[in-house]
């Protein structure tokens, strides 16, 4: 694959993210280290940084200079993020959600945290009986607000270099014609026929598998992660 890195002395940051924010997948992950390794000059930049990107949808290369910006520069973050919060990507919700902690998390790249927020929202989502219970039956699933499903989705995907989330657990699943017993293995759920074991065996990090996280209980079956990942505005996404 051919390298951006033997021109990158003589070309601008501020060129280099432009490259990063209009270049294919192939171009783009060709440039991470390219960019990381100028992440001085990135920090340099101010609001700036950010400002192809669309703070309303979930493009990868926007969180992925956050987390660059937490790794060597946080405290540039001051000036780009909006005063007094963690979260640069909007994050709404129908039913009041506050998804700061978990733009906070997937930031600074607490995945294991992320995720227990995100097990901890479904059942909110799922309403007071999920809450009591501490599960969520796949019949609640439907009645789930869809702008909700999809914040957690966006943010996942945005954090993730585009490789964390429901749809994209969703696109795997229908590239492997909707076989689950092949979908545990191919998002290291699941290894030599033995179930990883939570949570200590799980990757928690951007080298995890493509679609590891974030984490649904199986040990009651897939109905309830075939809900999820079947629910019309998380479908719309794959």
């Amino acid at each position: 694959m051919p390298s951006d890195t033997p021109h990158s002395i003589n070309t601008s940051i501020e060129e280099l993210l432009q490259r990063f924010s209009s270049g294919s997948l192939r171009q783009r992950k060709g440039l991470i280290k390219t960019i990381e390794d100028r992440a001085e000059e990135l920090a340099g930049l101010g609001p700036k940084v950010l400002s192809s990107f669309d703070s309303g949808g979930d493009e990868w290369p926007a969180g992925w200079i956050l987390q660059v910006l937490q790794r060597h520069s946080p405290e540039a973050l001051l000036n780009i993020l909006p005063s007094g919060t963690l979260g640069w990507f909007t994050a709404p919700s129908l039913v009041d959600i506050d998804y700061e902690p978990l733009q906070k998390a997937l930031l600074c790249e607490g995945f294991e945290e992320a995720d227990r927020f995100t097990n901890e929202t479904l059942r909110k989502l799922a309403g007071p009986g999920a809450e009591s219970r501490g599960y969520v039956y796949f019949s609640e699933v439907e009645a789930m607000p869809g702008l909700d499903l999809v914040t957690l989705d966006r943010l996942w995907k945005a954090y993730s270099q585009g490789r964390f989330g429901f749809s994209i657990q969703a696109r795997l699943l229908e590239g492997l014609n909707g076989r689950y017993d092949k979908l545990w293995p191919r998002i290291g759920w699941k290894k030599d026929g033995e179930w990883t074991r939570y949570p200590k065996a799980f990757d928690w990090s951007l080298m995890a598998p493509e679609g590891h996280m974030p984490l649904i209980n199986q040990l009651r079956g897939v109905r309830l992660m075939d809900a999820l990942l079947h629910h019309p505005d998380l479908a719309s996404r794959c």
